[in-house]
């Protein structure tokens, strides 16, 4: 009997000496990850005050976000190359035109807001959103997505989109918008777009860094007329109807008569200005182009009779005051023997041992009396 063995199938036999089947081992595969990507790694240079400045004005739109991320930011380190940057660009703001637009939920804001950008980059002009996107008060987190319903505009040279965390500061306004303002403006934006949260409490913060402010309304959706504040209409520079399409063009249109009656109500404005109720249609894009005629309209009218400038001094003095006090709050908060009270106080709240008056005058009676 030979003593040869046997092979059965394919891959018994491949492995027979006499076997024709002959099976490659192959290559060693790579790893997942390569062990030489340290040496690849770009290394980031760190930009100068210079180069943030030099940017911004070459309108370089990376340097522009890098530099209103700083801003943004609540690092010490940040905000002191921040607040260089801002001084630097502050005597190279250009002539401008800053709009303020809310509304009733379901206005539709970001459709308007693509509608009348692509208007205004149409006839030449640089465009630059500053979205404030609602920040959670569970987690602290915003969705940002202004720039997925903006898809049109975000994708012309001339506009730039930043959504950015409202942080729950201002009643949703994000509390450096007004810083983010000047580095847009130096970098050549001639029309600024502030578009607020449309939560009812932002208004007043957007209305002290606009020159124009733009309230966007519906129609049939109830009584016009008590379906928002009347403080908001006052500050109100022109109202726009919006989604005037389809069936709902005759009751755009008698919104239109109420609200301009109403308005007629209310005294003169100081920049001696009647403001005015126009209806629109984001969709079909009519009544755009009466819109943006009617803020330039606006514009040449205040800057004739100097209000523009004044007004625009009066809203510097008032920013004065409110980054005092939010620093004020800040360097409060961050402290670290009040945030060690703070928690003590918070347990005598919880068993009635003190009210919340009596707690708060210690936490600021040992605040100013460690300074």
């Amino acid at each position: 009997m030979s003593n040869k063995k046997k092979y059965i199938g394919e891959v018994e036999e491949a492995k027979a000496d006499n076997s024709a089947l002959k099976v490659n081992q192959g290559i060693e595969q790579p790893p997942q990850v390569n062990p030489n990507f340290r040496k690849f790694k770009r290394i980031k240079k760190d930009l100068t005050v210079s180069d943030y400045v030099e940017g911004i004005v070459a309108g370089d739109v990376n340097i522009l976000s890098q530099a209103i991320t700083l801003v943004e930011s609540r690092l010490a380190k940040h905000q002191e190359i921040a607040q260089e940057i801002i001084k630097e660009c502050l005597h190279l703001d250009k002539k401008s035109i800053r709009i303020g637009i809310t509304g009733v939920p379901g206005a539709g804001k970001s459709t308007f807001i693509e509608a009348l950008g692509m208007e205004i980059v149409n006839r030449g002009h640089k465009l630059a959103v500053l979205a404030v996107d609602p920040s959670s008060e569970r987690s602290g987190g915003s969705i940002l997505g202004d720039k997925t319903r903006m898809e049109e505009l975000s994708a012309q040279k001339n506009a730039f989109i930043r959504p950015s965390p409202s942080a729950g500061s201002l009643g949703g306004v994000a509390r450096k918008t007004r810083e983010t303002i000047v580095l847009c403006e130096a970098a050549g934006y001639d029309t600024i777009f502030i578009e607020t949260v449309g939560v009812g409490q932002s208004e007043t913060a957007v209305h002290s860094m606009v020159d124009f402010f733009l309230l966007l309304m519906l129609s049939g959706a109830g009584d016009e007329l008590q379906g928002i504040k009347r403080g908001i209409m006052e500050m109100a520079d022109a109202i726009a109807i919006t989604k005037a399409d389809g069936n709902n063009v005759q009751k755009a249109k008698l919104a239109r008569v109420q609200y301009q009656n109403a308005l007629h109500l209310f005294p003169q404005t100081e920049a001696k200005w009647e403001p005015k109720v126009l209806t629109c249609s984001s969709i079909e894009k009519k009544g755009i182009s009466e819109i943006w005629e009617t803020i330039k309209e606006y514009e040449t009218h205040t800057r004739n009779n100097g209000y523009f400038e004044n007004n625009r001094l009066k809203q510097s003095k008032y920013w004065l005051f409110e980054a005092i006090n939010s620093a004020l709050k800040e360097r409060f908060y961050d402290d670290k023997l009040v945030k060690t009270e703070l928690r003590k106080l918070e347990v005598k709240i919880e068993k009635n041992e003190i009210s919340s008056f009596v707690a708060a005058t210690q936490l600021l009676d040992i605040y100013f009396q460690k300074k």
